[in-house]
């Protein structure tokens, strides 16, 4: 197939078309390389894609002109959009970004993917949109309408605008509400690569709400395995959608929401204690309250996704910290 992967020189976005070539497919690959974190970080990781069958093109998706001279092009088969200003922290400093990239960039996909009959659109969405939700683990079935970050209110709004495509246009949507993605290559601006950055270095690392969390962390090869096994599934019509009593996370229109997340919630304090284990360094903590839009827990209830495709994560923290850890003492050679 002919496959489009946009946030391409992101984390996801890399590792998502690496694993699509190694299985003999075309993919075009778009990003825009802003300067939210280290260009040269992403521009590296475009260097890791295999050439072949493989083809970049430097585009902001918030210009639709440039989007649809693309679709109209290329034609693609699938469309996988993992382009988005990320991170909760940063959409209270600077909400336009999100305004930007995550509504009008995913309005202008979600164009391009109905005039030029896409026959499977599948897209980022987050664990951060259960928000202020307490019940754990979190479930598709359950009602996100608390949003307690800008961020979060963007992702829950994509999965919005995607159903109304998929009850207007029957353009089948599938969004994937990803856990805590970490690994080599990942994002600098993720809590565990400043943990090992700052550890190394002899830095203090913060740790919020006195290390009183969990996350359910996922490495990044089990969310590309997630990604990937659904490009020849198409999300379809639920025959027994029940109007009277709708299910979130399906519809009479071709939608589904998943999980991608690890299913095991490690505490922030086990998770920092792993990382000194690896480093062989003890880390000096100030201990801090909550930030403004986090939360205490997450915990993905993976079944839905294990039932169609046998989804099942297989990377244990401590082997996933190791494999961060060695890729980051290469690529940092005078920091690790």
């Amino acid at each position: 197939m002919k496959i489009l992967v946009t946030g391409v020189a992101g984390f996801i976005g890399c590792f998502t078309a690496i694993s699509l070539l190694e299985k003999g497919h075309t993919v075009v690959g778009i990003d825009n390389l802003n300067d939210y974190y280290d260009i040269d970080l992403k521009e590296n990781r475009l260097k890791i894609i295999p050439s072949d069958n493989f083809r970049f093109i430097k585009c902001d998706l918030i210009d639709h002109e440039v989007v649809d001279s693309i679709f109209e092009n290329e034609q693609f088969d699938v469309v996988i959009n993992l382009a988005a200003q990320a991170g909760v922290r940063y959409s209270i400093e600077n909400p336009r970004a999100y305004i930007d990239s995550n509504l009008i960039g995913f309005a202008n996909i979600l164009e391009a993917c109905r005039h030029n009959s896409v026959g499977n659109l599948i897209y980022a969405s987050s664990s951060s949109v259960y928000g202020g939700n307490t019940k754990i683990p979190f479930s598709v079935k359950d009602n996100v309408d608390h949003p307690v970050s800008l961020y979060a209110a963007t992702k829950k709004a994509n999965e919005l605008m995607a159903h109304s495509y998929s009850h207007l246009y029957h353009l089948p949507t599938t969004g994937l509400r990803f856990f805590t993605v970490y690994g080599p290559w990942g994002r600098p601006d993720m809590a565990y690569f400043s943990f090992v950055k700052n550890i190394l270095s002899g830095q203090p690392i913060s740790v919020f709400n006195h290390g009183e969390m969990h996350r359910d962390f996922t490495y990044i090869d089990d969310v590309v395995n997630g990604i990937v096994s659904l490009i020849g599934i198409p999300a379809g019509k639920d025959l027994g959608w029940d109007s009277n009593n709708p299910d979130p996370s399906s519809s009479s229109a071709p939608f589904r929401l998943y999980n991608i997340g690890n299913n095991k919630p490690v505490k922030l304090t086990k998770f920092i204690q792993t990382i000194e284990d690896v480093l062989g360094v003890r880390a000096h903590k100030n201990y801090a309250p909550m930030q403004m839009g986090d939360v205490p827990s997450t915990f993905a209830d993976i079944q839905e996704l294990a039932q169609l495709v046998d989804y099942e994560p297989k990377t244990d923290i401590e082997h996933g910290i190791r494999e961060f850890v060695s890729w980051y003492r290469e690529y940092y050679p005078d920091l690790g």
